[in-house]
């Protein structure tokens, strides 16, 4: 069948697993019935385990299904050292649930996929070696990916069932307590992992730091937890950033990171009062810079900046140009640092952040959101997931969720090396074009056609032309020429869920 955008999905996978197509950005107000964990009641003094062995050998059977979080990002000691026992101890068939992978736990994964350790994925994004694996059919079933709402939305309805949560801490009590903001590991918000934390129905925290009891303030609380399990070192906090927030130089980024900001302040949007949500790439984090001495020019605050949090955006809340931050994850030292000095960075886990099955999330209250893409459309789609070679390379992350802004900017290159970055159609669509505003090049901005309020405040912007989304992909083409199409198999190795839980789209086995 063909979903709603066109997209091709096949007959048996709506059958047989019960999706319906993605039809509207628009969620409605549906009543949801939410799920409850299975919790065993525990007494005694403490909950300590001797060691990760031991735990493992507690909770897991063959068939069930594990999560870990990603807050530690490539600096992860955790995932791999369970994953060790795990694939040694010659446990089958289990499902990953994990809220995303990074490029550290690729090796292991793989491995787990080949002894049948690992036969089902569901995450946000894979890269490196993973991707590839999967990317070529290495996977009995096909990956699920989701966004970070849709993750919280699909925990909370028991679409995602967790056995057995595997949660590194900084920090943890002998009972459980434990937040993210504490330790030589430090990484700052929880808000990923408690999901985990609430709906799993056994949590085993791992931590390189007993503290006395009562630990605070917890996060994660003992009322969640089962076992706390001390190793040598969770994690390396230095690496929370590695490969994600850097401050760029480059001229063609400097310039695509103006002309966004020339496109917020022009718009109807940059009023005392607005709130935003920025990446963490380098673009981005100049897009943070140009934006600040905009709102001193203009004497504007904001009240509030979402999502994944930089050291750039809690400058801006120490200097008083923003009232509150809202946490959900730390891209860096700095802004993990900050987490316990800053009454006004509110932790927030990921069902308030973005899960459209609640009764408010704060992407909700969004009035711009700037993200970036791997590829777009002539009809405003956006890929964040797979390369120019049709290889998984990417994570949705936050990208579906913050699109529900109301001024939804895409900043990207007209090309990158020799291949098009706006294309007829992209390899996979993971963000509809309908919650797209605006895209911004180095070269000029495309606004949506149906947003023609845009077209009137942003047409006379100095210096910023303004094409058609059509225009741009011609100029792409003429400099670097149409690539040859890819190729695929008929196998269907990933499925793209919009965070309604609807398929949007469908990644096949790339033909070698």
């Amino acid at each position: 069948m063909k979903n709603k955008i066109n997209r091709n999905i096949p007959d048996e996978i709506m059958r047989e697993q019960g999706y319906t197509g993605f039809d509207s950005v628009e969620f409605g107000n549906p009543d949801i019935q939410r799920v409850a964990p299975k919790v065993t009641a525990t007494t005694g003094n403490s909950k300590v385990v001797a060691s990760l062995a031991e735990v493992i050998e507690k909770t897991l059977h063959n068939g069930m299904t594990i999560s870990f979080h990603h807050h530690f990002r490539e600096g992860d000691y955790v995932f791999n050292q369970v994953m060790r026992l795990i694939i040694d101890n010659g446990y089958q068939n289990l499902t990953l649930a994990p809220s995303s992978l990074t490029n550290v736990m690729n090796d292991i994964v793989v491995e787990a996929i080949d002894k049948g350790v690992v036969t089902n994925i569901t995450s946000s994004g894979m890269r490196g070696s993973l991707g590839d694996a999967v990317s070529h059919g290495a996977l009995a079933n096909p990956v699920i990916f989701r966004s970070h709402g849709n993750r919280a939305r699909a925990i909370e309805t028991g679409a995602i069932k967790i056995d057995v949560a595997f949660l590194g801490v900084p920090n943890a009590d002998e009972m459980g307590n434990a937040n993210g903001m504490d330790g030589k590991a430090a990484f700052g918000s929880l808000g990923y992992a408690l999901m985990d934390a609430q709906y799993a129905d056994k949590v085993v925290l791992i931590t390189d730091s007993i503290k006395p009891y009562p630990n605070t303030p917890a996060s994660i609380k003992q009322t969640q937890v089962d076992y706390v399990v001390e190793i040598d070192a969770v994690g390396n906090p230095d690496k929370i950033g590695s490969g994600a927030t850097r401050f760029t130089k480059d001229p063609k980024e400097l310039k695509i990171a103006k002309t966004v900001n020339d496109v917020i302040i022009n718009s109807p949007y940059f009023k005392d009062g607005f709130s935003f949500q920025t990446g963490s790439g380098g673009a981005a984090l100049a897009v943070t810079r140009f934006l600040r001495q905009a709102m001193l020019d203009k004497h504007i605050k904001a009240s509030f900046a979402l999502g994944g949090i930089t050291k750039p955006t809690i400058d801006l809340l120490e200097e008083g140009l923003v009232a509150k931050v809202m946490d959900v994850q730390d891209f860096d030292k700095g802004a993990a640092e900050s987490m316990h000095l800053n009454k006004n960075q509110q932790e927030i886990d990921a069902s308030w952040y973005a899960d459209p099955a609640n009764k408010g999330a704060m992407v909700d209250k969004l009035d711009v959101a700037i993200l970036s893409a791997l590829e777009l459309d002539t009809k405003f789609n956006v890929n964040v997931m797979s390369g120019s070679d049709g290889v998984i390379r990417g994570a949705i992350g936050g990208h579906q969720d913050a699109a529900t802004a109301k001024l939804t900017i895409i900043s990207a290159p007209l090309v990158r090396g020799r291949i098009t970055t706006i294309v007829n159609d992209v390899t996979t669509v993971v963000t509809p074009g309908d919650s797209v505003d605006v895209v911004v090049t180095e070269v000029g901005i495309a606004i949506n056609p149906k947003r023609q309020d845009l077209m009137t405040a942003l047409r006379d912007l100095p210096g910023v032309p303004v094409y058609t989304i059509e225009e741009l992909q011609q100029m792409a083409v003429q400099k670097v020429g149409t690539a040859k199409p890819l190729e695929f198999t008929d196998k269907v190795v990933a499925l793209i869920e919009y965070r309604d839980g609807s398929l949007i789209d469908v990644i096949h086995e790339v033909k070698d």
